[in-house]
């Protein structure tokens, strides 16, 4: 079969690889479409993926309209092109409509429940719309549930493992502790009115947080010149080496946060997004690995709580494991979805 990814966001290149990786073996031709944004092309590259770019991430409200335009009509043509037998994207708003009119079947992967414009571009048009199971709203008869998080396609233990050599890369001493900061650029269509740290709330936590151990911040903007000694410098791909070693993660991000605690390092954060998603209720609430705060000195307090705990990696470990003995193999559950929805559609169709 001819499967068309696309993938906008970093998260999503390390949600695909797996999957892709597996259905090349399995004897189909995968085809990347790709957004250039942050450092998705560099992962791309970084794995060795081919992939044809369709646009970069627009600017304000008026940007990311023309960014639409231009990528959805890029990816009419793609489609009419390379002739798939079904096309796949996390979210959905940029494949759902575009597949719709052409007939061909798509499937989308999305956890976030406040997208304003998917009620409008997405779920009226997706083939198969699939959710963690903790997702907050009912989307319908085409809407499939299944036990996992978007991070355990490439966290899983049984798809990644913890590579000690990255603290030589961080120029970190062996028991030296060290938190990771991450700071987002809220540009995403999805972002409109939402927002995380101020400069002077990154300024606090990195001044209160450096008496607990070293700091390392990743961000997706420019940072100011005060931050800059704090930059992590290791290649995008190898994160999640540092996220499973530091003693805390915060930030005001969803994907980094939820990584790190299902890598089972206390995690904190912050946005005006902070509880409006299923899954950070439940990894809150029934996991406690991920504590999310609306207000940000909250946040900052409960960070704090986490460094003064001697034991809190080794209770975070424990927790990861009930985590990952109540949740499925997601790649496994991503191929056998886009396999068994592909053959299902040829076999209606002859």
């Amino acid at each position: 079969m001819r499967i068309l990814v696309d993938v906008g966001h970093p998260g999503h290149v390390h949600f695909y690889k797996h999957v892709i990786w597996r259905l090349q073996d399995r004897g189909h031709e995968v085809l990347i479409s790709a957004r250039d944004k942050d450092v998705t092309l560099a992962l791309l590259d970084c794995f060795g993926f081919p992939y044809r770019i369709l646009s970069a991430i627009g600017n304000g409200r008026w940007g990311l309209v023309r960014e639409f335009l231009q990528r959805e009509w890029a990816l009419l043509r793609l489609i009419r092109e390379f002739d798939p037998d079904i096309v796949t994207e996390i979210g959905g708003l940029f494949i759902a409509p575009i597949c719709r009119l052409l007939g061909r079947p798509s499937i989308v992967f999305t956890d976030s429940e406040p997208v304003p414009l998917d009620k409008y571009f997405t779920y009226p048009f997706a083939s198969v719309i699939c959710t963690p199971d903790c997702f907050m709203r009912d989307l319908g008869k085409r809407h499939i549930r299944y036990a996992g998080y978007h991070e355990l396609a490439y966290l899983h233990p049984d798809y990644f493992r913890p590579d000690p050599t990255i603290l030589n890369e961080l120029g970190v001493s062996e028991g030296e502790p060290f938190i990771v900061l991450r700071f987002v650029a809220w540009k995403a269509s999805h972002d409109m009115g939402q927002y995380g740290f101020s400069i002077e709330i990154e300024r606090e936590i990195v001044q209160t947080l450096s008496r607990y151990g070293r700091v390392l911040i990743t961000s997706e903007t420019p940072l100011s010149e005060e931050f800059e000694l704090y930059r992590i410098s290791v290649p995008p791909h190898r994160i999640h080496h540092v996220l499973y070693y530091a003693r805390l993660f915060m930030g005001d991000g969803a994907t980094m946060a939820t990584e790190a605690g299902i890598l089972g390092t206390p995690a904190v954060r912050s946005s005006s997004l902070a509880l409006s998603m299923g899954n950070f209720v439940e990894l809150m609430e029934r996991y406690k690995l991920v504590y999310s705060y609306y207000d940000p000195a909250e946040a900052l307090r409960q960070a704090i709580e986490f460094l003064e705990q001697e034991d809190a990696k080794t209770e975070w470990g424990r927790r990861r494991e009930k985590l990952l003995a109540e949740k499925i193999d997601v790649t496994m559950f991503v191929c056998d979805m886009l396999e068994g929805y592909a053959n299902y559609t040829q076999q209606h169709s002859q």
